[in-house]
């Protein structure tokens, strides 16, 4: 795909209908393959964690809509906080463009389009994380305006 066929192109929140494109994203990833399961029929926890997310008012899945298709996602979640004088911040998550759509501009949307919500919404920064080895994921985030300000950690609990 290239930025030409990009140009309808339209940032939604998913829907259930979306799940079993946004899975396809998510396992066509190193990580993702060992962690994601596409069963058929999918296995119930990815409905129930979508319901969980969209009626949670702090919590949205976004994805880029072409030709009536999902072709990326992210997950947007605001947080309150005490710090920035009781400032809210925005957590961006599971970023994920098909393969097929890679390069094409459609990450940019999608990363430019929930910047802008974050703001809408008064966060006063957004944050996300990204694993040190995905070198093109690096570039891409500070391309868009992220800097590398702070040592994330995780515990994986499963």
């Amino acid at each position: 795909m290239n930025r030409e066929d990009a140009s309808d192109a339209v940032v939604r929140e998913a829907s259930g209908d979306d799940l079993a494109s946004i899975l396809a994203m998510l396992v066509d990833d190193v990580r993702g393959a060992q962690r994601e399961r596409v069963d058929d029929p999918l296995p119930t926890s990815y409905r129930e964690a979508h319901d969980t997310i969209s009626a949670d008012p702090n919590n949205q899945l976004y994805v880029v809509d072409v030709d009536a298709k999902a072709v990326a996602v992210l997950q947007l979640t605001t947080i309150p906080g005490l710090t920035y004088q009781g400032g809210w911040r925005a957590q961006i998550e599971g970023v994920r463009v098909a393969r097929a759509c890679r390069g094409s501009g459609l990450g940019r949307l999608l990363i430019q389009s929930v910047i802008d919500i974050a703001r809408d919404r008064g966060c006063c920064l957004v944050q996300l994380t990204t694993e040190k080895a995905r070198d093109q994921a690096l570039g891409f985030y500070e391309s868009v305006g992220f800097t590398a300000t702070h040592e994330g950690m995780k515990l994986h609990l499963v």
